[in-house]
């Protein structure tokens, strides 16, 4: 996290200081030697963070703090899911997260940091660990969210593909076309011969008569 982050993200704690209270660590409390932390993170984190990515959770976040002479050594280590939405198919994408992230802190006479070392003043007591927690999650996240391959809404990812406007200069729009028409072929193809069709959600009946009749010319 750049001081610039950090120093926005404290004057932002520091208004809504109660959503983020649990993150807040007390660190000329704690002794020499290494000390344990952990901390669940559900929806409520995101919504609180604003993202717009995240809309759902279920992350354990174990901190290990290891404090010698003056210098205290964070190490932090994300686990579980996150909930995206797909870009190709809109439906919820479940995406694990394993991440890690270590950073040393110590007391000087003003902020400053480098990739490795977060000073802080002396008159801060309180250390909140919040946005160094959301980044690390973050971060772990590809920047395009779609399904593995053969896994997306059939019926959505038509409807999205029939809609959408391809700009002349989409350089991606004929490799996306191709990865649906994979898919679909893949989806409509049983695992096993012999094996039936799973029942068809009416919803996508409903989308599928939306698309048939915006293709047909009106009278």
């Amino acid at each position: 996290m750049k001081l610039f982050d950090y120093l926005c993200a404290v004057f932002s704690i520091n208004i809504v200081v109660g959503k983020f209270s649990e993150f807040r660590l007390q660190l000329k409390n704690i002794p020499e030697g290494v000390q344990e932390f952990e901390y669940h993170l559900g929806k409520q984190f995101f919504v609180n963070m604003e993202s717009a990515d995240i809309h759902d959770a279920d992350l354990t976040v174990r901190l290990t703090v290891t404090h010698k002479h003056d210098i205290y050594n964070l190490a932090f280590h994300v686990t579980g899911t996150v909930t995206l939405i797909c870009d190709r198919c809109l439906d919820d994408l479940i995406h694990p997260i394993d991440a890690t992230y270590d950073i040393a802190v110590k007391y000087g006479d003003d902020y400053s940091e480098t990739d490795e070392l977060l000073i802080i003043p002396e008159s801060e007591n309180w250390l909140n660990v919040s946005y160094m927690i959301f980044d690390t999650a973050s971060l772990a996240i590809p920047v395009k969210h779609v399904h593995p391959l053969g896994k997306c809404n059939r019926a959505m990812s038509a409807l999205l593909r029939k809609h959408r406007a391809t700009k002349i200069d989409d350089e991606d729009a004929e490799l996306t076309d191709q990865l649906m028409d994979e898919m679909d072929s893949m989806e409509a193809a049983p695992d096993t011969p012999g094996e039936s069709q799973q029942p068809v959600d009416s919803r996508w009946d409903a989308l599928k008569k939306l698309a048939t009749d915006s293709s047909e010319p009106a009278d």
